[in-house]
């Protein structure tokens, strides 16, 4: 089984977007610079951005979300963000009518549900798992192995929270890589047992 990285952009004050769901500037990192992350040409980023979260990326096999971000981006038309493979939607309510049946997204009722068909879909590459409120059950489940964050430089005062609803303390290991790209630090902790 591969290891469960949760992961986002965050602001310094542990926001994900603002009361109204925007980003605002938490992904102008991903087109201020002058590398290439994907094949789209929109995605640019530093050189050490790249060399970071490239090899992450390359190693993803299904990515986690919950229903609300599905229907934020209106499921990315069908089309898994990243070229990851696949995409399990965490939702208590049936896949969207007229949704194709045969796009790679899989709706599974259910924080531990949707960990296994994840983790079955994965194989041995990473289950990513989106921050937010999803991210955070599966925190508090003990179900996330690695946390990484994309900090901006940006207070939000209030939103989202990147750690969505855990009321718990959990412990980090030390961060084992703290690399600083422009306008963003890019933060990896390991989940301590």
């Amino acid at each position: 089984m591969g290891k469960v990285v949760m992961y986002g952009s965050v602001s310094v004050d542990g926001f994900i977007a603002d009361e109204n769901d925007r980003p605002g500037p938490l992904f102008d990192w991903l087109s201020g610079g002058d590398v290439p992350l994907d094949g789209s040409g929109e995605l640019k980023v530093s050189q050490t951005s790249y060399d970071y979260t490239r090899a992450y990326w390359d190693r993803i096999g299904v990515t986690i979300v919950g229903r609300h971000v599905f229907d934020l981006t209106d499921g990315w038309d069908g089309k898994p963000p990243g070229g990851i493979d696949h995409v399990v939607v965490v939702t208590h309510r049936p896949r969207p009518e007229g949704w194709d049946p045969e796009a790679p997204f899989h709706f599974v009722d259910g924080v531990e549900a949707a960990m296994a068909r994840a983790q079955e879909l994965a194989g041995d590459r990473t289950v990513e798992v989106a921050a937010g409120d999803v991210g955070g059950q599966m925190l508090a489940a003990g179900l996330v192995d690695e946390v990484r964050m994309d900090v901006v430089p940006v207070v939000f005062g209030s939103g989202k929270r990147y750690f969505g609803p855990v009321d718990a303390q959990h412990l980090l290991e030390d961060p084992d890589a703290v690399i600083q790209g422009d306008r963003v630090l890019h933060l990896r902790y390991r989940v301590r047992r």
